[in-house]
């Protein structure tokens, strides 16, 4: 069963044009980057030459006598004379490319060649990239691939384009939804909050029907992960990057949710874990929310690295990373416990990532005011405030109405209740975070014809 993925329109996209650079697909391990290559090269070319250096490594040898494409051709039919090349009708594809990064030193001469199109894939591509793009910068593209996201979990339910579509007009209007679709947006994502993302785990909920397996499956993968971590991690502690990773839920737990790493040990201290969580984001595994400075644009640059706060890059494997007495209230009894906030909070942040969205949240020192997230359109800094209940929004209210948050003119709320505007608020569902930025989008649009109007 192949799951519809949102890399299957961008990779059509590419193949229709006749300018294609060769392409790197990054992403963290199990999340369908292989699968939908294939998918996509089975379908479009009548030679397609797959090459995975983790499970193949004698075509590392392919470079010995250089990277120009007549010797690496020249190599991998020596190695294996099966493979086809036919000019203009040939994907070579390199997967696992962490094992052999440097097979991008011949991504220049593929571009300047164009006698065959090359996709490159691999897991913890991040760890190796500073490397990989100094050697192929201007002769390739990229593409950051994740786990699903909600909307990839619809379609697989069963769910069309106008389901999203609609979902997406309801924001705009501001037109709250009926009972009947709260009832089974809220139902599916609850169901999407526990299983996550990872196409293995939603596929065999699919097939079943229920969630038997899953949490097996989530938690082979978290120790899939933290293999990686011994296997990869060079030059790094790497007992400590198993420490923050396992450490995540219980920061998030906390109504802090700053990251400490006093938690990890009472003596520990930032300049021993130099380089673990960069290392954390770059396999894919975590995102990392920084604290502004002060709320006020541009995002970029306005941040103290020292104080952030991190995320699981899948919910489902936070879940799954849980004590088993949560387990069995999240699975059985659909409560989300004394975890709800950290759930949620690590829900939104999923899904701006998978957006193209960054994170930054704000925390002034010397009061309670504290906001979970913002994004922005062109001249406006909107706070996004995570409600695991419905009770006030006092710090979005602080910074809507304060004269001295200037680019601060209104805010989102996200939370368990229906859509709805209020004193500068706009308040949306949970499971509509994964629009928002087609939401700002068109907010950002509507604002500059109302300024060109007036």
């Amino acid at each position: 069963m192949y799951l519809k993925r949102k890399i299957d329109a961008y990779l059509a996209g590419w193949k229709a044009d006749p300018e294609r650079k060769p392409l790197i697909v990054k992403g963290a391990r199990q999340i369908g980057k292989t699968e939908s290559i294939r998918r996509f090269s089975e379908k479009r070319y009548k030679s397609v030459v797959e090459i995975n250096f983790a499970l193949e490594p004698k075509y590392k040898t392919i470079t010995e006598e250089g990277y120009d494409v007549e010797s690496i051709v020249k190599h991998i039919t020596l190695l294996d004379p099966s493979k086809e090349f036919l000019p203009g009708e040939t994907l070579v594809f390199f997967d696992e490319l962490q094992e052999f990064p440097e097979i991008a030193t011949a991504l220049k001469a593929f571009c300047q060649d164009r006698r065959y199109d090359v996709i490159c894939s691999g897991s913890l591509l991040g760890v190796h990239y500073h490397r990989i793009q100094s050697i192929s910068v201007g002769y390739k593209l990229d593409y950051d691939m994740y786990s699903l996201d909600f909307e990839e979990f619809l379609w697989a339910k069963g769910y069309g384009d106008e389901s999203t579509e609609g979902m997406l007009d309801h924001m705009k209007r501001l037109v709250p939804f009926s009972e009947s679709e709260m009832a089974v947006y809220r139902q599916l994502f609850l169901d999407y909050c526990v299983l996550g993302g990872m196409p293995g785990v939603v596929r065999s909920y699919i097939e079943k029907g229920n969630f038997a397996g899953s949490l097996a499956l989530q938690r082979q993968l978290l120790l899939d992960y933290e293999e990686d971590v011994r296997k990869y991690a060079e030059g790094l502690d790497q007992a400590k990057i198993l420490s923050v990773y396992r450490h995540v839920p219980t920061q998030l737990a906390k109504e802090n949710k700053k990251f400490q790493y006093s938690t990890i040990s009472k003596s520990a201290r930032a300049r021993e874990y130099q380089g673990c969580i960069e290392w954390l984001q770059d396999a894919g595994v975590v995102n990392i929310c920084y604290c502004l400075h002060f709320p006020e644009l541009p995002l970029k640059g306005n941040y103290d690295e020292a104080k952030f706060k991190l995320y699981y890059a899948d919910t489902g494997l936070l879940v799954a990373s849980l004590d088993e007495e949560a387990q069995e209230d999240l699975r059985a009894n659909k409560n989300l416990g004394v975890y709800k906030g950290a759930l949620y909070e690590n829900l939104v942040a999923e899904a701006l990532i998978k957006q193209g969205l960054g994170l930054y949240y704000y925390k002034r020192e010397d009061s309670q005011l504290e906001e979970d997230f913002f994004v922005r359109t062109t001249n406006e800094l909107l706070p996004v405030e995570v409600k695991a209940g419905n009770n006030s929004s006092k710090s979005l209210s602080t910074l809507i109405r304060g004269e001295k948050y200037a680019d601060v003119k209104r805010g989102i709320k996200l939370s368990a209740g229906n859509i709805g505007f209020s004193n500068g608020i706009f308040t949306f569902p949970y499971f509509c975070a994964f629009l928002l930025k087609r939401w700002l989008e068109q907010l950002g649009h509507d604002d500059a014809n109302e300024e060109t109007a007036n």
